[in-house]
Formats: C-alpha cells, sequence, structure tokens
C-alpha cells in the first residue's frame, strides 16, 4: 500500500504527565519525530493507564487504554482500525504496562487491530519460564518489525523466545545534546564549584541499589571531603502505592549512620528536563549501581554518557555493549560497595583520565542522539508503510549561536573543541571571509544591528591582515600576530575568497552602512592590483564571485577585461585537463569543486560569451553525475582526492563541500530554471539532515553550528568555523526552498 504524505505512526506506550520511564522514553521520540520531520510524519500517542488514574494529557495523546479492563483492549483497536490516517502501530512494550499473566492482556489488542505493528521491547529477560516465552513470542509472532534496545536482547529474543533474528531492529535508547562548556557554568551555577560531584537519578526503588554507593563514601570522603553525591528523582510511583517512602527512609538512615549528611543530597523531585540534564552536565562521574542483571537497558545511563560524564556501572547488558575504549568504568560485580570505592576513587585521583573518559562517552553517544533515533524509527515506518522514496525532512532553525560564540572582538576563531572555541587554533581570512559574506546575505534577509556588529569585527580582520601592497596573509594567532605559516603555504585561495567577500560587501551597498562600503572599497582598490598573481584555478574563482558582484555594482569596463581574462585562464585548464570521459579543469577533484564552473557561468553573465556558459554547464553536470549517487550525496573524500585514472576513495565527506554544491545548485537553478537542480539541491542540503551513509544529522541541535566531518563509522564532533559558517549559508539558501 502506498501512503501519502501525512499518514500517520500511533505510539501506544504510557505518556506524561504520568511518570514513568517508558512513558519518558515515548515523550522523547513522539518530540525528536517531530522536530526532524514535522507533519511529513505526525505522531499520535495511545496513553495505557489504569482506570483509577486521571491524567490531563497533551493534544498528541487521541486514545487512552485502561490497560486494567480487558475489553477496552479490543474497543480500542477497532477504533484505530477505522482511521485510514494511521500507517503504523508501535507498541513500547514493558511487562509491568499491561495486565493479565505477565502482560498477555495486549494480545487481545494485538489480534484486534488490522495496522502494521512494530513492537519496543524493553525488557528481554533470558532462560524464561513457559509461560512468559509463550506471551513473547505471541507478540514477536504478531508483529511486523520488533525493535529492542541492545544487541544483547536480539540475542536473547532469537535464542529463547525463537523470533527470527531478520525480523529484529536494534535501535538503541536516545539521549539529550548538551553543550561540553556548559560543565564549568552550571557548577559555579549551582554552588559546586569546589566540589567533586557524583550523581544518581531516576526513580528510587530498591533495584537502584544506591545504598551500595552509600556504604562506598566514607572511605572516599574521609579522603576527599569534597565529594558530593547527588540522588535525584521521586520514588517510583508503583513502590510508593505498595510501600510509601520505606526505601528512601533506609537510604537517609544510612546517611545519617555515616555521617554523610554534608557530602549526599537527596533531590527528592521528578525533575523537568532541563535542569536535569543540567545537573548530569555539571557531574565528573555518574554512578549507576543497579543490582538487576536483567535490566535491559536504562535511560538515565544513557543520559549520564551524553552529557559527558565519566560513568562507572554494574554490568547490566546496556552497559556492557557501551563501556569500553576508554569511555567508563564497568563493574564486574553487582551490589559490591569496594569495587565502586577504588573506582570511584580512582577518577577522583585521576582528573585527565576521568575528563578523557567524559569525552569518549560524549562524543559516543552523539551518535544516538534523539534526532539520529528518530531517524530510524522514520526509516522503519517507511519499510513497513512503502514510503522509502518519500523520506522528508524539516529544516532546523537558523541560529547564530556558534557563530558569535567563535567570534572574538577580533574575529573568528579557527577552530573548537567539540562546541568549546579554541583560542590555540587562532584566526584565519579564510574563515572571517567567510564569516562576513554569510552575515552580509544574513542581515539582507533579518536586518539586526547585532548583525552589523559581527559584520564590522570580519571586515576589521580584512582589513588588518592586507599587507601595503593590497596581497594577504591569511593566518593570525589568538594575540593577532602573523603566524608563520602565512611564509609556508600558498596563500592564493584565501585572497581570491578576500575578493569574494569584498565584492559582496560592496554588492549589498543598499542595506550596509556606509562607512562599511567605503572600507571594503578602500581594500578592494588595493586588492585588485594583485588580481594577476592568481593562477589556482580555485583562486581564480573566487575571485571571480567577487569581480562580477563588484561588476554588477559599478559597471567597470577594467573590471569586465578582468573577468574575461581570467575566465580564459580557467578554460585553458579545462582544454589542457579535459578528455572524453573526464570533463574537468584539473586533472583530479579536491575541495570547494562547485566554486570552478559557478565562476565560469558567472564570467558569461558579464561577458555574454557562450563558450564560458557551454563549459560551465558540462562541467557542473560532470560535476554533479560523481556526487549524486543512490538518492544520496557522496561528496570528494578528504582522505584522497579523487584523481583522473585513480578509483575514487569514500567517506571523509566535509560540509565545506556540501556547502558549495548547494549554492552552485541555488544558482543554477534559477539561471536556468532546470528543475533537476532543485531537486538536486535539497538532496543535497538533507546530508546534514541525516540523509548520508550513517543516517545521522551532521549539526549540532543546540547552538546550529555543524560538525566537522562524516566519516565511515562515526562523526567528528568537533565544531570549527569552516564547518559551521558552511552549514548557515547552506541553511540560508534552503530558507526560499521551505
Amino acid at each position: 500500500m502506498k501512503f501519502e504524505t501525512g499518514i500517520k505512526m500511533l505510539i501506544v506506550s504510557s505518556y506524561p504527565p504520568r511518570e514513568c520511564g517508558i512513558a519518558t522514553f515515548t515523550n522523547d521520540i513522539a518530540n525528536a519525530v517531530n522536530i526532524v520531520f514535522g507533519d511529513t510524519l505526525p505522531v499520535e500517542v495511545c496513553a495505557l493507564q489504569d482506570r483509577e488514574q486521571e491524567f490531563q494529557y497533551p493534544d498528541e495523546v487521541s486514545y487512552v487504554l485502561p490497560v486494567d479492563s480487558l475489553v477496552h483492549y479490543r474497543l480500542v483497536a477497532e477504533k484505530i482500525n477505522e482511521r485510514n490516517d494511521i500507517g503504523l502501530v508501535c507498541i513500547q512494550h514493558e511487562f509491568g504496562l499491561f495486565k493479565g499473566e505477565y502482560g498477555d492482556h495486549i494480545l487481545s489488542f494485538i489480534l484486534a487491530l488490522n495496522k502494521p505493528i512494530v513492537t519496543v521491547f524493553h525488557t528481554v529477560l533470558p532462560t524464561p519460564n513457559e509461560k512468559r516465552k509463550k506471551v513473547v513470542y505471541a507478540i514477536t509472532d504478531l508483529s511486523d518489525k520488533v525493535v529492542v534496545l541492545t544487541k544483547n536482547s536480539k540475542e536473547v529474543l532469537a535464542a529463547y523466545y525463537n523470533c527470527q533474528s531478520s525480523k529484529i531492529m536494534v535501535i538503541p535508547h536516545g539521549n539529550h545534546t548538551v553543550l561540553w562548556e556548559q560543565k564549568k557554568i552550571l557548577k559555579n551555577k549551582y554552588g559546586f564549584k569546589d566540589k567533586i560531584v557524583l550523581s544518581t537519578f531516576g526513580l528510587i526503588s530498591e533495584n537502584k541499589g544506591i545504598e551500595t554507593v552509600l556504604h562506598a563514601l566514607p572511605e572516599i570522603v574521609a579522603h576527599h571531603p569534597e565529594v558530593i553525591y547527588l540522588i535525584i528523582g521521586k520514588t517510583h510511583p508503583e513502590i510508593l502505592k505498595r510501600e510509601g517512602e520505606k526505601y528512601r527512609h533506609t537510604l537517609q538512615s544510612i546517611v545519617k549512620d555515616k555521617h554523610l549528611d554534608n557530602n549526599v543530597i537527596f533531590i527528592n523531585e521528578y525533575l523537568k528536563l532541563q535542569q536535569l540534564l543540567e545537573f548530569l552536565t555539571l557531574s565528573e562521574i555518574y554512578l549507576f549501581s543497579s543490582k538487576d542483571p536483567n535490566q535491559t537497558v536504562s535511560g538515565t545511563f544513557a543520559y549520564a554518557m551524553s552529557s559527558g560524564c565519566a560513568v562507572i556501572s554494574t554490568p547490566i547488558p546496556h552497559a556492557v555493549e557501551s563501556l569500553g575504549n576508554g569511555n567508563g568504568i564497568l563493574l564486574k560485580n553487582f551490589d559490591n560497595p569496594e569495587e565502586f570505592q577504588k573506582s570511584i576513587c580512582y577518577l577522583i585521583e585521576n582528573e585527565e583520565q576521568r575528563i578523557t573518559m567524559g569525552k569518549n562517552a560524549f562524543s559516543m553517544a552523539r551518535a544516538t542522539n534523539w534526532e539520529n533515533i528518530a531517524i530510524q524509527y522514520r526509516l522503519l515506518f517507511d519499510l513497513l508503510t512503502n514510503r522509502e522514496d518519500d523520506l522528508r525532512f524539516n529544516f532546523p532553525p537558523i541560529r547564530l549561536d556558534h557563530i558569535k560564540k567563535l567570534t572574538t572582538d577580533f574575529g573568528i576563531l579557527q577552530f573548537s573543541k567539540f562546541s568549546q572555541p579554541d583560542p590555540e587554533s587562532g584566526y584565519t581570512l579564510d574563515d572571517n571571509a567567510r564569516a562576513l559574506i554569510n552575515i552580509v546575505m544574513y542581515n539582507k534577509a533579518f536586518p539586526a544591528n547585532e548583525n552589523l556588529k559581527l559584520a564590522f569585527t570580519y571586515l576589521n580582520f580584512i582589513e588588518g591582515i592586507q599587507r601595503n601592497d593590497g596581497w594577504f596573509d591569511n593566518y593570525k594567532d589568538y594575540n593577532g600576530k602573523l603566524t608563520k605559516q602565512n611564509g609556508e603555504v600558498n596563500l592564493e585561495d584565501a585572497n581570491g575568497r578576500a575578493l569574494w567577500s569584498l565584492g559582496t560587501v560592496i554588492s549589498h551597498r543598499q542595506c550596509l552602512p556606509l562607512e562599511m562600503i567605503c572600507r571594503a572599497v578602500k581594500c578592494w582598490d588595493k586588492a585588485i592590483k594583485k588580481i594577476d598573481n592568481f593562477k589556482s584555478p580555485r583562486a581564480i574563482a573566487y575571485a571571480l564571485k567577487g569581480l562580477y558582484l563588484y561588476h554588477e555594482t559599478y559597471k567597470d569596463e577594467e573590471i569586465k577585461n578582468h573577468i574575461e581574462k581570467l575566465a580564459d585562464e580557467l578554460l585553458r585548464h579545462y582544454n589542457i585537463n579535459s578528455a572524453e570521459d573526464w570533463c574537468w579543469y584539473e586533472d583530479y577533484m579536491t575541495y570547494a569543486n562547485n566554486v570552478l564552473p559557478e565562476a565560469m557561468m558567472y564570467s558569461y553573465l558579464v561577458t555574454k560569451k557562450s563558450k564560458y556558459k557551454k563549459i560551465a554547464i558540462i562541467t557542473f553536470d560532470f560535476l554533479l553525475s560523481h556526487y549524486f549517487m543512490k538518492g544520496q550525496l557522496k561528496v570528494i573524500s578528504n582522505r584522497g582526492w579523487f584523481k583522473k585514472q585513480n578509483e575514487r576513495k569514500f567517506y571523509g565527506e566535509q560540509p565545506i563541500e556540501v556547502a558549495t554544491t548547494i549554492i552552485a545548485l541555488d544558482f543554477f537553478y534559477e539561471l536556468t530554471q532546470n528543475t533537476k537542480y532543485k531537486d538536486q539541491l535539497k538532496l543535497a542540503f538533507i546530508w546534514f539532515l541525516g540523509n548520508n551513509h550513517l543516517k545521522q544529522i551532521m549539526y549540532n541541535p543546540e547552538n546550529g553550528a555543524s560538525y566537522d566531518g562524516l566519516e565511515d563509522t562515526h562523526i567528528n564532533i568537533n565544531q570549527g568555523a569552516e564547518s559551521t559558517l558552511c552549514f548557515f549559508k547552506a541553511r540560508l539558501i534552503m530558507e526560499k526552498y521551505a
């Protein structure tokens, strides 16, 4: 069956305001799918509760299933069957959610449903008795697909419940994106500046094993009185109903008996997400002390890793699969205070190792942030509803956050460690020229004084790095001093890019202050004297873009002559290097390849010489033929250039190449109105949104930055100026296609 856009996914689960881990999980999925896909994949919820419970649910909850009424399972299923706009039912399964023996009432619901069904098993127990085995087998047999959250669960489901491995998908527990540099800020905010903060969170119950940590603390505190242990979370509602605060009182008694009152803080609240993430982010060490070896997965564990904590955990399957390669400490035993004591002391006393573990966990967790998990659920939805060719993404908002953070009073810094600007990387003309182009374009669409302030900062940098003879250096350190790199590398490309940025300013004279235009023209007049120095094809191409913009403003005949001379030089490169099966300007493709045909087309617009237009289209189409494959953009790898006679390498894709592709496609579409360019442009942009070989987003939803590289098995999550500016420019262009 082929469904149209707008067909919905219905999730059957507990749901907020009910306080429950599965409810939070489902809410996170629903929110993430909405953020990533919007109305191209609407989500509704069928909320699970007892008849005695009353909750005020949000609008996405369209059904309530009283789990203690067997007849309602069938009645709700029949109502869902009447809906033509529900394409898939996704059941979140935990044994405690459903009534009956081992929750077998859910079978009445599944048997009555006439929709594709995915069941997500949050707990998969080994060595089941016959009744549990029959219930789980029936659920898996009646489901079209089964999702588990760990590889171990897949193995158990296949080995103990006879579930076909081909039916099982592993989609990990999701987590939230936080900014690494917030750690120090948040410690100060909450008054923990000089403390070593340990934390545990979640709905409190005896299975949490928190007393194990409390028994380990006295020895730790004796040597490290600065330790604070945060126990975050309310008592589990079901435990509270059965036995009240018995377990919490036990923990409080241990704290008192062991004189830990100054070191242990109980936060007896069901915290809102933002505050919870703040507590986790400020924590140096997260302690996962569960005593239940059959606890398959833990959302608290996932959140702690994504917050950059060094995690110490008992060996539940989730931890066994996640902790390794220096991103935490996996304990050998359950309920062993001595193991916790030794591990905690080790991390307190080895700060560098502790920070490294936190950073490794933080990096690893980006693959499973909720936006990436939403993509996995969308792909599963499309598979079961025959919509695999209709994958559509929401555009994220345009954000200046990271650009502003990277920008000092002197200019924009070159690199970041994660999202934290790295002053040691210094400044480049390349990045400040890009930043000036971007902010001028952004200010035209969204005028604001803060934009002009940024633009003046970048223009100041360009002025300050120009030599008296008009040539530009490229590199300055954090103190504003020229570095030796300027004498070691070819500066042509940077000089070409400087002309492009100055041309951009001059061409926007109607919406920029006169002072800025005058200063840009002064720089231009000095720089244009060096135009004959350009030999590099890319430097020529960047310069041609700037020359075009200047000519459009002033219609200067001398500039037109420069354009024709440089275009002929590009054409000469093409004639030397091209062949029947190689329509290109060089005998290899490197970075920012799209700027070459783009510059040829700009040259045509000024000179009206058809030879430039002809080669522009031939070379652009040749380039695109190597970039778009099987519904995805695959740009040239930075691991090795694509050489004329050599086999092409893949992976190692960078945002600069994606962004220049988008810039060129936008230009060629506007000029030719050829719809293939428009289609390819949209396909290119969703590379950032997850339509790439890793099916992961390439941008940071918290700050609007772009990650630095798409590798074969992971993403480089540093967020430097080049990557972020390229994504920003691409997103700005896409605004007219939204």
